[in-house]
């Protein structure tokens, strides 16, 4: 790495590490501000909110990149357009693309970034909201209930305890055609969940196999594995979840079970994409940015916040407006979900070639 690209380097982290620190203290501070009646009418002490505002710091966080992104952006191209240091580099025969080519490399190590947070927010706002008491424990029994598996095994559960993740008498049977699939009958006095190996281990029990009408298998065991048996102990709590909740796989696992129930969650489904779709829009916007401020250089500070936090609340408000056309069918939800960074993506080529290199 040479010189220059250790200066642009530098400068933009510098510029991106202080908004991206402060940028979520003033979310806290608004949000606090906010719900300052809420926390004092539900008696909720200060080391609560305080915990509930550090499992909301990811989620701060993750809204602070693409913005953070940008003015870094914009100020460090705009200072080294107006302190002439730009026009140093071109007459040292290195191009605008060359002289910022470290922007770019940074853009998608904070859309990567970006994925992680998008997968590690929906745990932490869980946390939040369990401690601020907007949901109830983690730990939870349910007793006495039957499940229907998608494969088509029903489970009566006599009780499932959270805190050592068993199972209280359990039978599982599956209906075969007698033919080429028997008919299965499992009873079990335990299951206890392992969560490293992701199965069941049935204790104690019976399994008969229904071969055909006449003919009948029955095993005694002490200890069972079944592959087909992996719902995990929150999946047979039926405990519900927020989408915001919700991570990417298990937010498409919900979206399915709703569709299979013959509902359409077109709002559930843009949200989905958007978890990538605006970690995305944090490479998006700082090739768009970079043009943008060496063409509007000559301004002061000033100028440069302008341009920053008008192009952020368009884009926002481009996420909001396509997002509830996606939600009503207006749109659809690939397009919804992605048109914002198409626009800005084709914005940004745009500036990027007419530029004097």
């Amino acid at each position: 790495m040479r010189i220059l690209d250790r200066y642009v380097l530098r400068e933009f982290t510098r510029l991106f590490l202080l908004f991206s620190v402060a940028a979520p203290l003033l979310f806290i501070l608004g949000d606090w501000t906010d719900n300052i009646d809420t926390f004092t009418e539900k008696q909720i002490p200060a080391a609560r909110v305080a915990l509930g505002y550090l499992y909301q710091f990811p989620e701060f966080i993750s809204w602070s990149l693409p913005i953070a992104a940008l003015i870094a952006t914009v100020f460090t191209v705009s200072n080294m357009t107006r302190h002439s240091e730009m026009a140093a580099a071109k007459a040292g025969g290195i191009s605008f693309y060359r002289a910022l080519r470290v922007l770019p490399l940074m853009g998608v190590l904070l859309t990567l970034l970006g994925l992680g947070l998008s997968e590690l927010v929906p745990i932490t706002e869980g946390k939040r909201r369990e401690v601020l008491g907007d949901r109830g424990p983690s730990s939870y029994n349910r007793g006495d209930f039957v499940y229907s598996s998608e494969e088509g095994d029903t489970y009566a559960i006599l009780n499932l305890n959270s805190d050592d993740h068993t199972i209280r008498t359990l039978t599982v049977e599956r209906q075969g055609d007698l033919v080429t699939v028997p008919s299965i009958h499992i009873v079990a006095d335990e299951a206890v969940w392992d969560s490293a190996g992701h199965y069941w281990t049935l204790q104690n029990g019976y399994y008969r196999m229904l071969l055909d009408d006449t003919t009948v298998r029955s095993i005694r065991f002490a200890q069972l594995r079944s592959p087909r048996f992996q719902e995990t102990p929150e999946q047979l709590s039926a405990r519900p979840k927020e989408p915001e909740e919700m991570r990417y796989a298990e937010l498409g696992d919900y979206i399915n079970i709703l569709q299979r129930s013959g509902n359409e969650p077109l709002k559930l489904m843009v949200q989905r994409l958007e978890k990538i779709a605006i970690p995305v829009a944090t490479l998006i916007i700082i090739l768009f940015g970079a043009p943008l401020a060496n063409s509007s250089g000559r301004g002061g500070p000033a100028y440069g916040i302008g341009i920053s936090l008008g192009v952020t609340i368009i884009y926002l408000m481009l996420f909001k407006v396509t997002e509830a056309a996606g939600a009503t069918g207006s749109l659809p939800v690939v397009t919804a979900a992605w048109l914002p960074n198409a626009l800005f993506a084709v914005a940004a080529v745009v500036l990027l070639w007419r530029i004097r290199t």
